[in-house]
């Protein structure tokens, strides 16, 4: 589960037009730190998985839903 859920933040990010860099500032985080996410080299806690959620304007559901 935890690769779709980074598939679908690099999804939602191209869908909203915006880049690593751009979601790293409104989180308040390391760009490293989400381009990690992407690539599937580390995951967001919960936590931060909500607030991903919160800044992208979509559900957590949207984020971990696997279809």
């Amino acid at each position: 589960m935890e690769r779709k859920l980074l598939n679908r933040i690099k999804v939602v990010l191209a869908e909203k037009n915006m880049t690593n860099k751009q979601l790293a500032e409104l989180l308040g985080k390391d760009p490293a730190v989400v381009s990690k996410w992407v690539t599937n080299t580390n995951q967001p806690n919960l936590e931060t998985i909500i607030q991903i959620a919160k800044t992208l304007k979509v559900s957590v559901d949207e984020l971990i839903r696997t279809e």
